[in-house]
C-alpha cells in the first residue's frame, strides 16, 4: 500500500483528498496575533477577511519536522509513504518533512519536492493518488512525476500588489502608482519560483493575456488538466475556465479556492492557473 502526504498548500478540493484518503500536514498562519492551522481551525473565506482587513501581511510557517515525523511513524511497517511539499524555494516545508523522516525512524517514506505551489502542487498530488489507486509501483510513479514536474506550467495573475506592499518588496508610493495606472501583473515558474513575467494596465486586458499566455505553453491539452485557484473571485475563475475549455478543450479543469498561505502572496482577486 502506497499512502500519499502533502503539506496543506497543494489547494486540492476536499472531496478528492477524501476519495484518494490523501493526509494533509497543515501550514501555520499568523494574523492579528493569532496562529491558526491552514484546513484546520480556519477557512479560506475567513482568512481572506482577516487579511483584506489587516494592515500586515500575515506570517506562514511550514509544518515543523516533529510534525512530519508524526504523521510517518504512523505508518510504519504499512507500506510506503509518498510525501509531496510546496516548492522548496518558497518554503522549508520541503526541508522540514526530510528531517522528519529522519526521526520518525520510517525508511520507506520518499519525499517529493514539487517545486510548485497551489494547485500546481496540488495536481502532483492527484496524479501520484490516481496512479497508487490503480496499483503502479512507487519506483514508477516517482518517474512519471518527476517528468510531469518538469513539463508543469504555471501562471499568477496578481490583480492588485497591495500585499507585495505589506511585505516590503514594493514601495508604497510604487503601489499606490500602480493602483492610479491600473497595473496587473502576471508571474511564472522558473525552477520552483515565481517570477515577473509581464506587466499589464487594466484587468480585463490582463485576463485576456492570461488566457493566450496558457495556449503559448502547450499545443495539447486533450490529455492535461488544468488547475485554476483564486482568491474570492470565482467569477474570474469560472470566466477563466470557460475559456479555457472553449479554446484548448483539456481532459478536465479544477477550480478551487486558493488556501491561506499561497493566497498571503497572490492577495485580493489573485489567480492561479496551472497544468
Amino acid at each position: 500500500m502506497l499512502h500519499i502526504i502533502t503539506d496543506s498548500s497543494a489547494d486540492i478540493p476536499t472531496t478528492l483528498i477524501e476519495h484518494y484518503n490523501i493526509h494533509v500536514v497543515p501550514l501555520t498562519l499568523h494574523i492579528n496575533e493569532q496562529e491558526y492551522e491552514e484546513g484546520v481551525d480556519i477557512t479560506p473565506q475567513t482568512f481572506y477577511q482577516l487579511m483584506f482587513a489587516s494592515q500586515e501581511l500575515p506570517k506562514t510557517s511550514q509544518p515543523g519536522p516533529l510534525r512530519f515525523a508524526g504523521v510517518f511513524k504512523q505508518f510504519i511497517g504499512t507500506g510506503s509513504t509518498l510525501c509531496f511539499t510546496v516548492s522548496s524555494k518558497l518554503s522549508g516545508s520541503y526541508q522540514s518533512a526530510c528531517l522528519g523522516k529522519e526521526l520518525s525512524g520510517n525508511a520507506q517514506v520518499t519525499v517529493f519536492d514539487t517545486l510548485a505551489g497551489s494547485i500546481g502542487h496540488g495536481l502532483q498530488v492527484l496524479k501520484a493518488a490516481e496512479m497508487a489507486m490503480n496499483d503502479i509501483s512507487l519506483d514508477k510513479i516517482t518517474a512519471i512525476l518527476t517528468s510531469y514536474r518538469q513539463e508543469m506550467k504555471f501562471l499568477i495573475l496578481l490583480d492588485t500588489l497591495e500585499n507585495i506592499v505589506k511585505g516590503g518588496r514594493l514601495s508604497r508610493f510604487q503601489g499606490s502608482l500602480a493602483k492610479l495606472l491600473n497595473i496587473k501583473v502576471i508571474l511564472h515558474n522558473v525552477d520552483g519560483n515565481a517570477e515577473i513575467l509581464e506587466k499589464l494596465r487594466g484587468h480585463q486586458h490582463a485576463l485576456q493575456r492570461l488566457i493566450e499566455l496558457i495556449g503559448e505553453r502547450c499545443a495539447d491539452f486533450s490529455d492535461r488538466t488544468i488547475g485554476i485557484t483564486h482568491v474570492d473571485n470565482i467569477k474570474d475563475a469560472s470566466y477563466l475556465a470557460g475559456e479555457i475549455q472553449k479554446r484548448y478543450r483539456p481532459k478536465n479543469i479544477l477550480i478551487n479556492e486558493m488556501g491561506s498561505v499561497i493566497a498571503t502572496y497572490a492577495g485580493k482577486a489573485g489567480l492561479i492557473v496551472a497544468f
